[in-house]
């Protein structure tokens, strides 16, 4: 499915960072930098653009074709890495940041997800965060069509013991990016920062 949207001509979701990410790019220091589902690269090329050593994965090859190719249009390099996100590895307190937007999976796999993040980041480390909530369905301007792939603020307070929330709240937003996030949408949103080893 992602292989055949990131084929379509364009970016499906522009090549404009994420409104939330660059509100909270200041709390990242420059260091190395986890994007997860990167697809097409705008996010990984904006946290370049800052100075960060940026590793993007996605299940899409093709995505992250695309995403080398808008890094090499604005003379940046990312790292790339195809993989399922059930499969990928981050290792234990090897990132500086992990960025996570409209990331969405599975409960349970989700779940894993995220504690393994807990356990990449290193000691001071931040995980930014935004998703879709349940109550996107009654927008429909994005995100998946089942409420079971979206996420809530009880359920990442769970998954992401280990961390400090720094901010944390679900929202009504307007998120304008490409063609298939397109207007008033209901996210949660996520700061938090790693203060000791979990």
């Amino acid at each position: 499915m992602w292989d055949q949207r990131y084929s379509e001509s364009g970016y499906a979701y522009g090549t404009e960072p994420n409104d939330f990410l660059v509100a909270m790019a200041d709390r990242i220091r420059s260091g190395k930098v986890l994007s997860l589902a990167e697809g097409e690269g705008r996010n990984a090329v904006f946290l370049a653009a800052q100075g960060c050593d940026v590793t993007a994965v996605d299940s899409s090859a093709v995505g992250l074709q695309k995403a080398q190719s808008l890094a090499l249009s604005k003379n940046l390099s990312i790292n790339t890495v195809v993989m399922d996100l059930n499969d990928y590895d981050p290792g234990v307190e090897q990132w500086d940041a992990v960025v996570s937007i409209f990331c969405h999976l599975p409960p349970a796999q989700r779940a894993e997800l995220h504690a393994r993040v807990v356990q990449a980041l290193k000691p001071g480390g931040v995980l930014i965060l935004e998703a879709y909530i349940p109550r996107q369905l009654e927008f429909a301007t994005g995100g998946p069509g089942s409420a079971e792939l979206m996420m809530s603020l009880q359920a990442l307070q769970q998954e992401l013991q280990g961390l400090q929330l720094e901010l944390a709240h679900e929202i009504e937003r307007d998120v304008i990016e490409g063609k298939y996030h397109h207007g008033r949408a209901a996210v949660v949103q996520i700061l938090a920062r790693k203060t000791a080893s979990s």
